[in-house]
């Protein structure tokens, strides 16, 4: 489970492996644990046994990453510095909302809508909006009124939608399967750590 790589490029100095009087590790070495499939690894490097990262946070989703086969919990990793495979990640995601990273200023929240519902009629007042679908086909209504949307569009796959503060606006799911999306939010409008496994529960919380 635990292997030593190098991390000089010196094979002759005194902590050699081919120096026969070495009795020290080299510095210039360390034990590295590999990956093993038992085990989830978060961004804080810590490594919890699988099965009951899944018993004790059930509400989270996880994806797997490209380089490493690891798997990546979906959860809030604001206000830290964060890089992530966005497409995957919110092709990966199975609840209706979860918030990804809150910052003071901005907040990436990842959607997956069923097939034929909606996000919800609704209005942030102070907030802009930009939303960027990666699967599935939608429609895209905004508006001044609640009950004059006057802009509607299609959107699917690549698709991005800019919501301005103050405007009303929904997004249906008109295909055949979950429209995937990722929202996001300038100042940020959920509360940091947001998961709402479906929309009754988002309509709950708000």
């Amino acid at each position: 489970m635990y292997s030593t790589y190098k991390t000089h490029p010196c094979f002759n100095c005194m902590y050699s492996p081919n120096n026969m009087n070495n009795i020290y590790q080299c510095p210039y070495y360390t034990n590295a644990m590999m990956y093993n499939p038992n085990f989830v690894r978060q961004f804080d490097e810590q490594f919890i046994p699988f099965s009951d990262e899944i018993d004790n946070d059930a509400k989270f989703n996880f994806f797997r990453l490209d380089d490493d086969n690891t798997l990546i919990k979906l959860k809030d990793y604001g206000p830290e510095p964060f890089v992530v495979n966005l497409e995957e990640a919110t092709k990966e995601n199975n609840t209706f909302r979860t918030a990804l990273w809150t910052g003071n200023h901005l907040q990436l929240t990842l959607m997956s809508i069923n097939v034929g519902e909606d996000i919800g009629l609704e209005i942030h007042p102070n907030v802009d909006q930009f939303i960027r679908i990666e699967e599935g086909q939608g429609l895209a209504q905004i508006g001044d009124r609640k009950d004059n949307l006057s802009f509607q569009a299609k959107v699917s796959d690549n698709y991005a939608v800019i919501i301005p503060a103050g405007k009303w606006h929904n997004i249906i799911n008109t295909g055949d399967k979950p429209l995937k999306l990722y929202s996001i939010y300038a100042p940020p409008q959920h509360p940091r750590g947001t998961v709402h496994q479906t929309k009754a529960d988002a309509e709950a919380h708000e």
